[in-house]
C-alpha cells in the first residue's frame, strides 16, 4: 500500500467572517481527503489569534507563535479586524507579522471571471477576460519605515514620516517570479505598474530592475504603465492584461479593482508565498472581517475556498487544485450564490454546492 501523505495546515480564522469562511474552505478539503481513498490526509490545528485574543492578552498572535507556525506546510488565514481595535495595529500585529517575519515575498492574486456572476464591467459580457496581480509583499510602501515625533508640540505640531523602500533584491526577485509565471500563460506577457514619474527614487530603482530582468525573458511580452494609467487599463482594456506586477501598496488597490470588476471582493483568492519554502505560505480570501455580516451565515465562501486551491496547489496537488476551481464555477454557473453578487444563498449551502460539484 502507498503510504498516506500528510500535509499539515495550521488555521487562522481571526476575527469577523474569517470563520465562517475558514470553516467552508476546512469542509472542502475534508472532501477531498475523504475522496482521496487513503492518498493524503490534511492535519489541521487551529490558532486563536486576532482581536479576540488581543482584547484578552493584548497582543494580536502569542509571543512564541511564528515559531509554533514554522514547522507547518501551510497556514490558511480568514480576515483580520475589528471595530474595537485600530486596523493598524490588528493588521501589522498579525497578517503583516507573518508576512514578513515568514518572507512571503510574492502575493499572488488572481482576477477569475466566473460563470453566473454579472460583471459591472460590460465587457466582461462579450470578452474572455482572466489575469493576475503580483504584489511585491515585504517591503515598497509597506515596509514599516517611519515614525512620529513631536507629540508635546502645542497646537497640531505632531509630525509623522512613512518611507517606501525598495531595494535591487527585492525588485528582481518578483519581476523574476512574474516573468516566470506568465511563461505558464497564454498569454506570455508581464505588465509592470510604476509612478516614476512622481517617485524619482523607488519607483526608477523598480523600472530599472524590470528592463534588467526583462533581457532574460525575450519571449514575454512587456510593458511599463504608470500606476493610475493602469487603473483605467483595468476598466478600459483589461483584455490586455495577462500578469500585472506592481509594488506592495498599488497591487494591494489594483488587485481590489480587479476583484471589483469580476464581481465582489468576497470572490477573489490570494497567496502569500515564500517561494524558496524556507517558510510556510498563507492563504486568505482578499475581502476583509466584514463586521456587518458576521455571524449572519450570509458570507461569499468562493474567495477562501479558491484560496484553498491556491494552497493545494502549492502542496503539490494540482488535479486536486483544478477540481476545487472547477467546482467553483460549476456551481456559481448553476447560480448558487450568496447576495453580494445577487443570490440569496447561504455560505453553508454555496459551500455544499461546491462539495457536491468536486465529482463533475
Amino acid at each position: 500500500m502507498t503510504e498516506t501523505q500528510t500535509f499539515r495546515i495550521a488555521s487562522i480564522p481571526a476575527d469577523g467572517v474569517g470563520a465562517e469562511v475558514v470553516a467552508a474552505g476546512h469542509s472542502v478539503l475534508d472532501a477531498l481527503e475523504s475522496a482521496s481513498g487513503g492518498a493524503y490526509r490534511f492535519a489541521w490545528e487551529e490558532f486563536p489569534w486576532g482581536c479576540g485574543y488581543y482584547t484578552k492578552t493584548g497582543k494580536m498572535i502569542a509571543d512564541d507563535g511564528p515559531e509554533q507556525l514554522e514547522s507547518f506546510d501551510a497556514i490558511y488565514f480568514g480576515a483580520v479586524g475589528w471595530p474595537t481595535v485600530p486596523d493598524h495595529i490588528s493588521l501589522w500585529g498579525l497578517r503583516l507579522r507573518l508576512c514578513q517575519g515568514f518572507d512571503q515575498w510574492a502575493n499572488v492574486r488572481p482576477v477569475n471571471f466566473l460563470p453566473g456572476i454579472t460583471s459591472p464591467l460590460r465587457k466582461a459580457d462579450s470578452t474572455d477576460l482572466d489575469w493576475v496581480v503580483v504584489r511585491e509583499n515585504s517591503e515598497g510602501e509597506y515596509a514599516g519605515f517611519g515614525g512620529r515625533n513631536f507629540a508635546g508640540r502645542d497646537g497640531r505640531g505632531q509630525i509623522a514620516t512613512q518611507s517606501a523602500v525598495f531595494t535591487e533584491v527585492g525588485c528582481d526577485r518578483i519581476m523574476r517570479f512574474a516573468f516566470e509565471l506568465a511563461r505558464t500563460r497564454a498569454h506570455k506577457k508581464v505588465s509592470s505598474v510604476t509612478k516614476s514619474n512622481a517617485q524619482q527614487y523607488g519607483m526608477v530603482l523598480w523600472d530599472e530592475v524590470f528592463a534588467d530582468v526583462s533581457r532574460d525573458y525575450p519571449d514575454v511580452e512587456t510593458e511599463s504603465v504608470l500606476v493610475d494609467a493602469m487603473s483605467a487599463k483595468f476598466v478600459l482594456r483589461p483584455e490586455d492584461l495577462s500578469v500585472v506586477v506592481a509594488s506592495n501598496l498599488n497591487a494591494d488597490i489594483l488587485s481590489d479593482l480587479g476583484s471589483a470588476l469580476a464581481g465582489s471582493l468576497g470572490l477573489a483568492a490570494s497567496a502569500n508565498l515564500n517561494p524558496e519554502r524556507r517558510y510556510p505560505s498563507m492563504f486568505e480570501p482578499v475581502h476583509g472581517s466584514a463586521p456587518d455580516i458576521a455571524g449572519q451565515g450570509i458570507c461569499n465562501p468562493i474567495g477562501a475556498i479558491g484560496s484553498a486551491a491556491l494552497m493545494l496547489d502549492h502542496l503539490g496537488l494540482h488535479d486536486e487544485a483544478k477540481r476545487v476551481q472547477r467546482a467553483i464555477e460549476a456551481t456559481c454557473a448553476q447560480g448558487v450564490l450568496t447576495r453580494d453578487v445577487g443570490g440569496d444563498a447561504s455560505t453553508e449551502t454555496v459551500t455544499g454546492a461546491v462539495i457536491d460539484n468536486l465529482a463533475g
